[in-house]
């Protein structure tokens, strides 16, 4: 009985996201005709930042472990990405690829050396969190330190944009092609992580979230999972920053830290933890509100942030899809036909 609400639950919430998902998609492909080019732009950076929560949402949605300390890799994406492409002389067509591909590497090595250690030494919980905060804030020291390589508090500047093929040859594309490549590769990735979490891998995926040990002593080698997670996680958010670093042209120091960390996680809970869309949807949307609140005064951007995440927590807990779940779930509830009572064999 319990598996087949369970599975009924899945069914629902798999057409809601499915519908959620063509109203988003339907968002992004009307925008460039409706808003203007600085409007589009923000959008495209937005959907760049929407694959940092993407990233989280797998690793904290889909195991149960939080990462305090994720903006690490959208940052050392990023800063791969400019290093590579502006400090080693190299022709720019080469240098914005092979610095979008040491971008993600160098993301990846990070998450595999500190995840094997963490994973593979029983770091679970709490600890694991306070180990990955650590973690932003060292990040965030050598960024600042290393000022010969990074820029510092200044920056870098002049990251050449990804260079394609075309007629002419080499080439950037335009800011309408540009934004329409990003909206291709986070549908790919979602579509990609969406497909994965299916079936048998997401089933275990889920055992560990649930309880470790009892899937441990079922055979699964959850450590082993658990570092593969954390460390694709880490490569899907430097993906989002190196492109992000390629797009608008500069990095600073505000992509990597305890800032972005604790928003993406305000990202994601107000989306819907483990929806994959619902973060999504979730940092588009407030990607758009911090520039409207922003533009009357940026000091109530803040207090409308906290205020917002409360609200969150005790409104719909459940993130903005589970909400919608719950509303769909109760009016089918209350607009399903009554059946009158049978009536047993020794009735009238």
């Amino acid at each position: 009985m319990a598996d087949g609400v369970r599975t009924v639950r899945r069914d629902h919430r798999f057409r809601l996201s499915v519908v959620m998902l063509g109203l988003v998609l339907a968002f992004v492909c009307a925008a460039p005709l409706i808003v203007g080019v600085y409007a589009a732009s923000l959008l495209r950076d937005a959907m760049l930042f929407s694959l940092l929560a993407l990233a989280l949402d797998y690793l904290w949605g889909k195991t149960g472990v939080l990462s305090f300390g994720h903006a690490t890799f959208f940052g050392a994406g990023a800063y791969g990405a400019a290093i590579v492409s502006t400090r080693l002389g190299l022709d720019p067509v080469v240098g914005s690829w092979l610095g979008l591909i040491a971008g993600i590497a160098a993301a990846a090595a990070i998450a595999l050396i500190v995840g094997y250690f963490l994973v593979f030494g029983g770091v679970r919980g709490s600890y694991f969190t306070i180990v990955t905060l650590a973690l932003a804030v060292i990040a965030e020291h050598v960024i600042v330190g290393w000022s010969e390589v990074t820029g510092g508090d200044a920056g870098l500047l002049g990251i050449p944009p990804l260079y394609f093929p075309t007629t002419d040859g080499m080439a950037p594309l335009s800011a309408e092609a540009l934004y329409w490549f990003v909206v291709a590769v986070v549908c790919v990735v979602t579509a990609l992580l969406y497909r994965g979490c299916k079936g048998r891998y997401g089933s275990i995926l889920k055992a560990i979230e649930d309880n470790e040990l009892r899937a441990r002593a079922l055979g699964h080698n959850t450590s082993l999972h658990l570092l593969m997670v954390f460390v694709g996680s880490a490569a899907i958010a430097a993906l989002g920053g190196a492109l992000y670093a390629s797009s608008v042209g500069f990095v600073a120091k505000d992509i990597v830290g305890l800032v972005l960390s604790t928003q993406v996680i305000i990202w994601v809970a107000i989306g819907g933890r483990g929806t994959l869309i619902g973060p999504i949807l979730a940092t588009i949307f407030i990607l758009w509100l911090e520039q409207e609140v922003s533009s009357i005064d940026v000091r109530l951007w803040p207090l409308f942030m906290g205020g917002l995440f409360i609200l969150t927590v005790f409104v719909f807990p459940d993130g903005i899809l589970g909400k919608a779940e719950q509303l769909i779930a109760g009016a089918r509830r209350h607009g399903a036909p009554r059946h009158a009572p049978r009536k047993g064999r020794h009735d009238g």
